[in-house]
């Protein structure tokens, strides 16, 4: 059973719970993340995810680092390929995220399908999943959705970024869900929050999340600091009612790969 805290869709699930924005407020860091790279804001991109269990050895032989290494390095590879951040899992914020276990987030974008498609099957990155995921992950899932939300949310180096999955009850249809959440963050969108994607999953690996929601803040301090905001807590009511099961997670985006990779 998923603690209460735990039971939203987006950034309002943890002890930590920030508020999710459509309304994005100008500041020089803002506008440094909007100006970084037209893909990381693309209006109604695809979003990938992949959560990946290393094996414990993985991290102490280097081979874990290796890993992030090989896929980060597809930015400069594929074609299609928007916006891709791979690096450790910060924290783990629900009993659903602590269950699975992951150590590493792989988070990327594509402005259509056949993009993301061609990136699955690229020589390059079925290369790097071969050589280097396969052989150290315990456990690999992946969730994808085409972004509902109404505004960009453009990614930039040092942002924090809340991953939400979440199941949804018996008897409620996901694009209910989806239509809930979209008026959620736009009631929300006064109080300090996030820019935020979010959509109905289509990825076969998602062992059964039927939602995603990425949440992005100028930093961590941001992320933490809309704790028991009230428009937060009213979020949290409008939507509890049609969520079965939900994972949260926090990431630091780090640094993109060198141009020459």
């Amino acid at each position: 059973m998923i603690c209460l805290r735990a039971a939203l869709p987006f950034p309002l699930t943890s002890s930590s719970s920030p508020l999710l924005r459509l309304a994005l407020k100008s500041s020089p860091r803002r506008a440094a993340a909007a100006a970084m790279s037209s893909s990381a804001a693309v209006a109604t991109p695809i979003e990938h995810i992949v959560l990946i269990k290393a094996r414990p050895e993985a991290a102490t032989s280097g081979a874990a680092a290796a890993m992030v290494s090989s896929l980060q390095a597809l930015s400069g590879a594929v074609p299609g390929l928007s916006y891709i951040h791979v690096g450790p899992v910060l924290r783990l914020r629900s009993p659903a995220a602590e269950s699975l276990g992951p150590t590493h987030i792989l988070h990327s974008r594509y402005a259509t399908k056949p993009d993301l498609a061609s990136y699955a099957v690229h020589p390059a990155h079925v290369a790097a999943v071969q050589g280097h995921v396969l052989p150290n992950s315990l456990d690999v899932t992946a969730v994808d959705w085409v972004n509902a939300a109404a505004s960009p949310s453009p990614v930039a180096p040092g942002n924090a970024v809340r991953l939400t999955l979440a199941k949804v009850k018996g008897g409620v249809e996901v694009p209910q869900l989806v239509e809930k959440v979209a008026a959620a963050t736009a009631a929300a969108g006064e109080a300090k929050g996030a820019r935020v994607s979010f959509g109905e999953n289509f990825s076969a690996r998602a062992k059964g999340y039927q939602f995603g929601m990425v949440a992005v803040f100028d930093s961590l301090e941001e992320l933490d600091a809309v704790e028991g905001d009230g428009k937060v807590e009213e979020a949290k009511a409008a939507v509890r009612p049609l969520l079965d099961e939900v994972l949260v997670l926090d990431f630091v985006v780090g640094p993109p790969a060198p141009a020459n990779l």
